[in-house]
């Protein structure tokens, strides 16, 4: 263990180098606030795909045409009818339903915007288990409500969408229709999906006769076997498109598929991000050594007198080691208190804008690892100039000038 009057030698020794341990510091806990913000938020993401885990979503198996553009709105290769009849067919296969997708117009004072309209069977809760979500304010949607709609969150706030909120009864017109709303969604935590509205399938069909067929179909499946029901989809698609094995233009996909995709892509991102920042840290090393071999050899005569009164090269070692490991300790601190920081007014500006769920998660650990990876990194960056410190000869090191 180092000696108290060694650490209080080092504290005076960093404190008369103010402006290089100041810069010094700075180097190193703009890398660790940088590390912190991103691993809090990638945490926040992952917490957030966790909470879709649930019973209700785990037996879920979503199939989407070939050629689809990521939200069902390509009608190119659209999902009939015939092809719910035969997911539904599969067995394995507890119950299905044919959503449908839109983008429409809806308008009130005389102002308009493009939203996604979202029509499914509401005799099924399948659509609503799989992205689990549940009303937040009147009733959802039942058999026979043509005219009806569920309206998104977003349309109960203020400035969100419209000038002036929505409530339960009022009227929306979407594509020059009227609809009562008879209810509104709990937050996703997006814009798009919190600005969604629901209609019956047969209210859709309605508006929209020109449709080809189905974005997506939902199926509820035997979750223990899944992989073979999967299987059978795929074959009885495969007969009632009438395509040939491995030319489908259509994709079958678990609930953890997308989930495990999703998170695989997530990956990707933070690690890319966490590299850049790993590498500002090591800059940041890279100039703590820097400091550390310039401090060395502006004490030479201080180490020689130290080591002519007894002082040990163990003693210096720790002296130096000490030093370098106090500078990343202190840098970690800031550095763990600029990303809380950064990240919770990060997390309050997205909420703000409507994009709840990109919400931090900084649980201790984090805290703890940040500054313990300072720490380490301050005190690896010391080790060669310690090293070199401990060994000066004192006979030499009193004649250096």
């Amino acid at each position: 263990m180092i000696r108290k009057e060694s650490i209080k030698y080092s504290v005076n020794n960093l404190m008369k180098r103010k402006t290089r341990s100041l810069l010094t510091i700075l180097s190193i806990f703009v890398g660790i606030a940088t590390i912190f913000l991103f691993i809090s938020f990638g945490l926040g993401l992952y917490t957030y795909v966790n909470s879709f885990i649930s019973e209700s979503s785990a037996d879920k198996v979503t199939i989407q045409p070939g050629g689809n553009s990521g939200l069902g709105l390509d009608a190119t290769f659209a999902l009939t009818k015939e092809d719910l009849r035969a997911v539904e067919r599969a067995s394995g296969v507890n119950d299905v339903s044919g959503v449908y997708f839109k983008a429409a117009e809806i308008e009130k004072n005389n102002i308009n915007k493009f939203v996604f309209a979202v029509a499914y069977d509401p005799s099924k809760d399948i659509l609503l288990e799989l992205n689990n979500i549940k009303i937040f304010k009147g009733r959802n949607l039942r058999e026979g409500d043509e005219g009806k709609i569920v309206a998104g969150y977003n349309y109960l706030i203020e400035n969100k969408i419209f000038q002036k909120s929505f409530d339960v009864n009022d009227i929306m017109k979407i594509d020059g229709k009227d609809f009562r709303i008879i209810g509104f969604y709990e937050p996703v935590g997006n814009p798009t999906d919190d600005s969604q509205i629901y209609m019956t399938e047969a209210q859709f069909e309605e508006m929209y006769n020109d449709t080809k067929g189905y974005n997506m179909i939902v199926a509820s499946v035997d979750v223990d076997n899944i992989g073979n029901v999967i299987d059978n989809i795929e074959k009885n698609l495969r007969e009632s498109r009438n395509v040939e094995e491995g030319k489908e233009d259509f994709s079958v996909s678990s609930f953890e598929d997308l989930l495990g995709q999703f998170t695989s892509a997530l990956n990707v991102i933070i690690g890319f991000v966490i590299l850049i920042a790993l590498i500002s840290v090591l800059v940041s090393a890279i100039n703590t050594a820097n400091t550390m071999i310039t401090s060395v050899l502006e004490r030479v005569k201080e180490i020689g007198v130290m080591k002519s009164i007894g002082a040990r090269n163990s003693e210096i070692l720790k002296i130096f080691l000490f030093e370098s490991s106090l500078l990343g300790f202190i840098a970690g601190v800031l550095g763990v208190i600029l990303g809380w920081f950064l990240a919770f007014t990060a997390g309050t500006i997205l909420t703000s804008l409507g994009w709840g769920f990109l919400q931090p998660y900084y649980p201790w650990q984090l805290f703890l690892g940040c500054i313990l990876f300072a720490t380490i990194t301050g005190a690896i960056s010391g080790i060669i100039p310690a090293i070199s410190a401990s060994k000066t000869n004192p006979v030499e090191a009193l004649r250096y000038e």
